[in-house]
């Protein structure tokens, strides 16, 4: 639905404010789990931005409190911008729709909708009151960006898996003697600690621990820890030493002696974003049991002519049955290019091959 703008501001301005409120939210990413992150924004009634807020951790206030907060007084007469549908149930904290209500705001424009039965019903809740009630704004860029994983989950009910690898033009991931540093350049591989911050776990598998001993901590540009690490999840039957880095103290680890790719996702059923970094066998494993939902693949601009291909054993015998993809995005990183892909012939999150 989308209400007719009956006060103050402008499609313009409102659009201008969601911008804002996805922001928001996508600086939450991370820090919520199992919650959304949401991002939410107050205009007064003159609409100027009185507000900003974004979900705080578990068991904190949702983004529609914390920015009717920083408001105060200046909410009374004015609009909420949220990216999800503001929640209707007393949970640990109280229901935002009446958080809205209490405040005064007098318009509310939401993103998405909330598909979760227990919280659903705050459009209906707020429009009751007499509030004007618009949803769909920006409603495809919030599905593809905060709330991707999360709004993955509770459609599917399992976590939401993007498969990250760098290549070359040739599709190698490491040379004829193994060596694999660096495939991409610099503006790529911070852009992946970037990303690594916004996550709830790293699945690789025990040949990538025992040939690369990787870290996989989120770092900032100048090397320290960022604020927010993933679980480190390692996959497989093969014993890693002591010393490996990824059982340091950095961020915590998980060693699941199993190589069967739904016994890994109910292992990490509490988490919401995950992103397998592992070698060509686990990601060919997670290709063909279809436990893949999206591809962040780093192209690099370098031919090899020998070496690892990127992916080994997806269970494809012949064209016929390619897994095919769809391209979501094609960004330019530097001197690199990253492609975002999502299996094809389907929808903006879930997939046939994902039931």
């Amino acid at each position: 639905m989308k209400a007719p703008v009956r006060h103050k501001n402008s499609e313009a301005d409102l659009d201008a404010a969601m911008q804002i409120a996805i922001g928001a939210a996508e600086s939450a990413r991370g820090f919520t789990s199992p919650n959304p992150a949401v991002g939410a924004v107050v205009l007064d009634s003159s609409g100027r931005i009185a507000g900003v807020g974004m979900t705080q951790p578990p068991g904190g206030p949702h983004a529609e409190v914390v920015a009717l907060r920083e408001a105060g007084d200046a909410a009374r007469g004015g609009t909420a911008l949220v990216t999800l549908e503001p929640c209707n149930h007393q949970g640990r904290t109280g229901p935002c729709s009446q958080a809205l209500i209490n405040a005064g705001v007098v318009a509310v424009y939401y993103a998405v909708g909330d598909p979760n039965q227990e919280a659903a019903g705050g459009a209906e809740t707020l429009a009751s009151a007499g509030i004007e009630v618009g949803a769909g704004l920006r409603e495809q860029e919030v599905e593809r960006g905060p709330l991707r994983a999360w709004l993955h989950r509770q459609r599917t009910g399992r976590p939401h898996v993007t498969w990250k690898y760098a290549a070359t033009l040739d599709g190698r991931s490491a040379a004829a003697d193994g060596t694999s540093r660096w495939i991409t350049g610099p503006d790529a591989r911070e852009r992946v600690h970037a990303d690594r911050a916004k996550l709830d776990a790293i699945v690789v598998g025990t040949g990538t621990v025992l040939a690369d001993n990787p870290r996989l901590t989120a770092r900032m540009a100048d090397g320290s820890l960022a604020a927010h690490q993933p679980v480190r999840v390692v996959v497989g039957l093969t014993e890693i030493p002591v010393s490996a880095h990824i059982l340091d103290d950095s961020a915590p680890t998980l060693l699941l002696r199993t190589r069967n790719v739904d016994e890994v996702l109910a292992a990490l059923a509490e988490y919401t974003d995950v992103l397998l970094e592992g070698g060509p066998r686990l990601a060919g494993a997670f290709l063909s049991a279809g436990r893949i939902d999206r591809i962040q693949a780093y192209l690099a601009p370098l031919v090899l002519g020998a070496g690892t291909a990127a992916v080994a054993e997806a269970g494809v015998r012949t064209i016929d049955a390619a897994l095919r993809f769809r391209h979501e995005s094609v960004e330019t990183i530097g001197t690199d290019l990253l492609l975002s892909l999502v299996p094809a012939g389907v929808g903006n999150l879930d997939s046939p091959q994902n039931p």
